[in-house]
C-alpha cells in the first residue's frame, strides 16, 4: 500500500483518498514539445527557436523517432494528426493510412484456406503512408525545408545515439520473432542480438534512405528506386506490395469529427480510425453525475467499462475504410443514439454479450504519439505506427526501416464492412485527439497502444473534466483497459464472456472486490497502458506540458 502525503510529486485526497505518485506539470511562455522521446523532444523544439512551426517540429521529431524509437514507429508505418492552425482559426485532420496491394484479393487468402491474415512476413504490409503525411503537413503549414528537418535525425543515424530503457526493452521482446525474416538482423540488431540500455545505436541505412528524401523530396520515397527495391524485397518472400502502389498512393486530409463533454468539445478523426469510440463512450457517460461518482469507485469502472463494450460492439460492426463502406458518423456520436446506449447499461451487472446497435439510419500495439506547440499559437496532435511494435519484420535491404503490418487489421469474413479488398485501407487503431474550450484550442493530446487508445482517450478526459486532475497527474492516474470486445478484424468474433477488466496498480481493493461481486473477471494489468504525451494551452499565456513516466519521454519547452 503506498504511504505518502498528499502534495508536490503526489495527485491530493481530493481526487481518490489514494494518492498515487505523479511529478510537475512543465511550463514555457513560446513553445513546448512533448514526445516519447526525450532526444526527439529536444529536436522539436530547437526547429521552432530556428523560426519552424509545430508542424515542423512535429515532422522533425517523427523522424527521429523512427530512427530513436524503432519499436513502436518508423517511415514504414502510417500517421494521423490534427492541427489547430491560428490563421484558420480551425482543426485541419490528415488521414495518411496507406492502402492494401492491388495484386491481393481476398479471393487469394480463400484459396489457401486462410481465415486470418498473419500477423508478420509480407502478406500483412500495405502501403506506408507516413512519409506522404509528412509532406501534406509540411505543404500546408511547414516553413523550414525539409531537407532541415531530416538532418538532426541524420546526424543522429551516423554519429550514434544511447538507446533508452523501455524501448530497449521492447526491442529485446522483438528479436526472437524478427529474426527470421530476411534484413531485420542485418540492420536492426547488434550481433544478432537487441541494443542494451545506454548502448550507442547507428543505422547508416536509414540516413540514406533519409537524405534520399530530403533530396529528392516526396518522389524520393514513393517514386524511383527505393519503391523499386521494396517490390523486389516483398515478392521474394511471398508478398504483393509493388512500386504501382506506392505510385498510387495519396493520403486525404479530413474533417475532424467532435462531441461535447460537459463544457468541453472532444475531437477525433473519422473511420477507418476507431476515433469516433472515444466519442461514443464519453456521450454515454456523460449522462452520470461523475460529481458524486469519485475516481477509483467500482462505479466510476463499472460504468466506463459497459459503456466501453457497447461502443467497441459498434466499433466492430460498423468502422471501415468509408470509400468502401461510410459508417453512420453523425448518427454513432449522436446524443439521442447515446441515450438509448446508455439505457443498456446494467449498474449492477456486468454484461457478458453486447450487440451493436442500431443508429437510426441504418437498417440493420504499439505506436509514438507527439505534440507540438509553436509561440503563433499552432498546436499539432500527430500520432505514428509500425502496427505490432517493429511492425511486419520485413526490412527492405539498404533502407533501415521495416515496413507496417497493418493489412493484419482486415477482416476475412465476406461482406463485413472491413473485409480485405485491393487498394483498401484497413480498420485503424491510431488515433490522435484535441479538446477545445468554446471553440478556442485547450488540449492536444494523445495515448498510445492499440485498442487501449480509445479507452485511454475517455480516462484522460475524465481524469481533467470530471476529476479535476491536472495535465500530469490525468496522465499518471492509474488506468485500467477492458480486453475482450468485438473486433472488426480476423474472424469477427463476437465477446461472448464480458471480457477481462484489467487494473493498474493504484486501485483499491474494496473497488476490485466489488467489481468481482457484479460480474467483471479482473486481472492486475500486463501493461503499462501508456505513452501519453499533451500540451495544453495555459490561460495565463504559453503552454503547459505532460509526459507520463510509464515511458522514456519528456516534455518541454523554452
Amino acid at each position: 500500500m503506498l504511504i505518502a502525503t498528499p502534495g508536490p510529486g503526489f495527485a491530493a485526497d481530493r481526487i481518490t483518498g489514494q494518492p498515487f505518485a505523479t511529478r510537475s506539470e512543465v511550463y514555457a511562455p513560446q513553445a513546448m514539445a512533448a514526445t516519447s522521446h526525450p532526444l526527439a523532444t529536444q529536436i522539436a523544439l530547437e526547429v521552432m527557436r530556428r523560426g519552424g512551426t509545430a508542424v515542423d517540429a512535429a515532422i522533425a521529431a517523427n523522424a527521429a523517432l523512427g530512427l530513436m524509437e524503432p519499436t513502436g514507429c518508423g517511415i514504414g508505418g502510417d500517421l494521423f494528426a490534427i492541427v489547430w492552425d491560428p490563421k484558420t482559426r480551425k482543426l485541419h485532420g490528415y488521414n495518411g493510412s496507406g492502402r492494401s496491394p492491388q495484386g491481393l484479393s481476398r479471393e487469394w487468402f480463400d484459396a489457401q484456406g486462410m481465415h486470418l491474415i498473419p500477423s508478420h512476413g509480407a502478406l500483412p504490409v500495405t502501403v506506408p503512408g507516413a512519409v506522404d503525411g509528412w509532406f501534406a503537413l509540411h505543404g500546408r503549414f511547414g516553413r523550414l525545408p525539409m531537407a532541415e528537418l531530416l538532418k538532426p535525425s541524420i546526424d543522429y543515424a551516423r554519429r550514434g545515439h544511447p538507446v533508452h530503457e523501455t524501448i530497449a526493452y521492447y526491442w529485446e521482446r522483438s528479436v526472437p520473432r524478427l529474426s527470421q525474416f530476411p534484413g531485420f538482423t542485418e540492420q536492426f540488431t547488434i550481433d544478432g542480438r537487441a541494443p542494451r540500455t545506454g548502448e550507442m545505436w547507428k543505422n547508416e541505412n536509414l540516413a540514406r534512405t533519409y537524405e534520399r528524401i530530403a533530396r529528392r523530396g516526396r518522389a524520393g520515397f514513393y517514386e524511383g528506386e527505393l519503391p523499386r527495391i521494396v517490390e523486389a524485397y516483398v515478392r521474394e518472400q511471398g508478398g504483393f506490395l509493388s512500386a504501382a502502389d506506392f505510385a498510387a498512393h495519396r493520403g486525404e486530409w479530413v474533417e475532424p469529427v467532435s462531441v461535447s463533454y460537459r463544457g468541453v468539445e472532444v475531437w477525433e478523426l473519422p473511420p477507418n480510425g476507431q476515433g469516433i469510440a472515444a466519442l461514443q463512450m464519453l456521450n454515454m457517460l456523460e449522462g452520470f453525475d461523475f460529481g458524486r461518482i469519485p475516481f477509483g469507485s467500482p462505479e466510476h469502472l463499472h460504468l466506463a467499462v459497459e459503456a466501453k463494450k457497447l461502443a467497441f460492439a459498434d466499433r466492430a460492426r460498423y468502422y471501415a475504410d468509408p470509400a468502401f463502406h461510410p459508417a453512420p458518423v453523425a448518427e454513432l456520436i449522436s446524443k439521442p443514439y447515446a441515450e438509448a446506449q446508455r439505457a443498456r447499461i446494467d449498474r449492477e451487472r456486468a454484461q457478458r454479450v453486447v450487440a451493436p446497435g442500431t443508429p437510426p439510419s441504418l437498417d440493420e500495439g504499439d505506436t509514438i504519439y507527439l505534440t507540438t506547440a509553436d509561440a503563433s499559437g499552432m498546436m499539432v496532435s500527430l500520432i505514428q505506427s509500425n502496427y505490432r511494435g517493429m511492425g511486419s519484420g520485413m526490412a527492405p535491404p539498404g533502407l533501415g526501416f521495416i515496413l507496417q503490418n497493418r493489412g493484419e487489421q482486415f477482416s476475412l469474413k465476406p461482406g463485413h464492412p472491413n473485409e480485405y479488398a485491393p487498394g483498401k485501407r484497413p480498420f485503424h487503431t491510431i488515433i490522435p485527439a484535441f479538446i477545445t474550450k468554446g471553440g478556442e484550442p485547450w488540449i492536444s493530446f494523445g495515448l498510445m497502444g492499440g485498442a487501449m487508445q480509445p479507452q485511454g482517450h475517455v480516462q484522460i478526459v475524465m481524469n481533467l473534466v470530471d476529476f479535476g486532475m491536472n495535465l500530469q497527474e490525468a496522465g499518471d492516474a492509474p488506468r485500467w483497459h477492458h480486453d475482450g470486445s468485438d473486433e472488426p478484424v480476423g474472424a469477427v468474433t463476437p465477446m461472448a464472456d464480458g471480457g477481462v477488466l484489467q487494473l493498474e496498480s493504484g486501485f483499491p481493493y474494496g473497488t476490485i472486490r466489488e467489481l468481482m461481486r457484479r460480474g467483471h473477471r479482473v486481472e492486475f494489468a500486463d501493461g503499462p497502458y501508456g505513452g501519453y504525451q499533451a500540451i495544453m494551452k495555459n490561460p495565463n499565456g504559453g503552454w503547459v506540458g505532460a509526459s507520463e513516466s510509464r515511458k522514456d519521454g519528456q516534455a518541454a519547452g523554452f
